[in-house]
């Protein structure tokens, strides 16, 4: 299994150029929320995507009906596709399918329909309200988008969903029911009810005077997460398909872990099994032991008990090879996607496996004595990559773990 396109709408690049150069220079995504009034907030900025156009990948008609997660999910998708130089028309289209991860769907639009109904009443409640809300109409439009007939479907697992459903498509061409699948994530939370609904939960940094530094994973003096949005979509393809059509190739897919905590509803365990559990599954399913993995882009969300949690269960894996492998968390660039981390994720491990770089964890300027792994700190790496594992840890205790190699056939 190869990934063989890449895309990406993120608060750090439009195009997948443009999103890596900023993880690789440790640009922060982060600024004060423009998307509503901020004022009364606990925390006042986010990772927002900018300068977006959904007319370049959407009709006027098709825009207007889309929530923005949706639209996010189009482009991002369209442009791996591109960047895969995938064909749809010469393919059958009962043999592309999409599969696609979210944590929360169209709350835009939810918040905005529940002022249309208090303001005018039900009867103004827009008729596309049902379809612009729901999580699967991510994948449903990209199908339709692409023109692509096969297995479609969405995966719902908070800030894992992503990662899940680029597993969960790469089994589906394992079983011989797809030869290309469009995999990845898509979120759009940073809307006036989400960001208020994590404040309560006192998850987000509330460093307001210094955004670009909120995000600081590992870091003794974190504070919460950044939030973020966008999609990362990636092309997985058969590989005998692939090479049959002359594709480049980024990485092979190569493991795929999963659990569940079954602890607590937002907090994880407190030992890490859960996660450790996940990143044994995928190197026994990559066939890998602990010594083969180059480099770990870890969960790594900012918060005290993830990257405390997350660090112990590396070392619980790892043993005393932990300590020689670079663990890095881009969402210190990024913010947190959210449904869509996991995917913008493995699209980081792909490029950091081609270019033989990794990128840094910015903001890492106090050592934790509890988080005591190599962070990468500051500064991106020169590194030859030959496996990466990246870990998406999600609310309700999901765990999953992927692994690439760089493809040498």
């Amino acid at each position: 299994m190869v990934i063989t396109g890449l895309g990406i709408i993120s608060p750090v690049g439009n195009t997948v150029s443009e999103a890596w150069t900023s993880l690789i220079e440790g640009k922060s995504g982060a600024g004060p929320i423009t998307l509503f009034d901020r004022s009364h907030y606990p925390t006042q900025f986010a990772a927002e995507v900018k300068g977006f156009d959904p007319l370049k990948y959407l009709s006027p008609k098709e825009a207007k009906h889309s929530d923005r997660f949706v639209k996010f999910a189009v482009a991002a998708s369209k442009q791996a596709v591109s960047d895969a130089k995938l064909d749809i028309s010469q393919e059958d289209p009962y043999r592309v399918g999409v599969w696609i991860g979210t944590g929360m769907g169209g709350l835009q639009t939810i918040e905005e329909g529940y002022e249309d109904v208090e303001r005018k009443g039900p009867a103004k409640v827009r008729p596309f309200f049902i379809p612009m809300i729901i999580c699967n109409m991510a994948p449903g439009q990209v199908s339709i988008s692409l023109g692509v007939k096969g297995p479609n479907c969405c995966v719902v697992s908070a800030c894992a969903s992503s990662a899940h459903a680029i597993g969960d498509a790469r089994e589906i061409i394992q079983r011989g029911a797809a030869d290309v699948m469009v995999a990845g994530g898509s979120e759009c939370a940073i809307t006036r009810l989400g960001v208020a609904g994590f404040c309560a939960l006192k998850a987000l940094s509330t460093r307001n005077d210094s955004p670009e530094t909120a995000s600081r994973p590992f870091d003794r003096t974190r504070d919460g997460f950044l939030i973020a949005e966008g999609s990362a979509m990636l092309v997985l393809e058969e590989l005998t398909h692939a090479k049959r059509r002359g594709a480049a190739i980024y990485a092979e897919l190569i493991g795929y872990g999963m659990s569940g905590d079954a602890y607590h509803v937002t907090a994880p365990d407190p030992e890490g099994a859960g996660a450790a559990a996940s990143m044994k599954f995928a190197l026994e399913d990559a066939q890998l032991k602990p010594g083969d993995i180059s480099y770990i882009n870890a969960h790594g969300t900012s918060t005290q008990l993830n990257d405390k949690i997350e660090t112990k269960a590396i070392k619980s894996v790892f043993g005393e090879m932990a300590r020689k492998i670079p663990v890095s968390s881009t969402k210190s660039v990024t913010g947190h996607l959210l449904g869509a981390a996991g995917a913008i994720e493995l699209a980081a491990c792909s490029l950091a496996i081609r270019d033989e770089i990794i990128p840094p964890t910015i903001n890492y300027q106090n050592p934790d004595p509890e988080c005591d792994l190599d962070y990468v700190p500051n500064q991106a790496r020169k590194a030859k990559i030959r496996v990466a594992l990246s870990n998406s840890l999600g609310f309700g205790g999901h765990n999953v773990t992927l692994i690439i190699r760089k493809f040498e056939g």
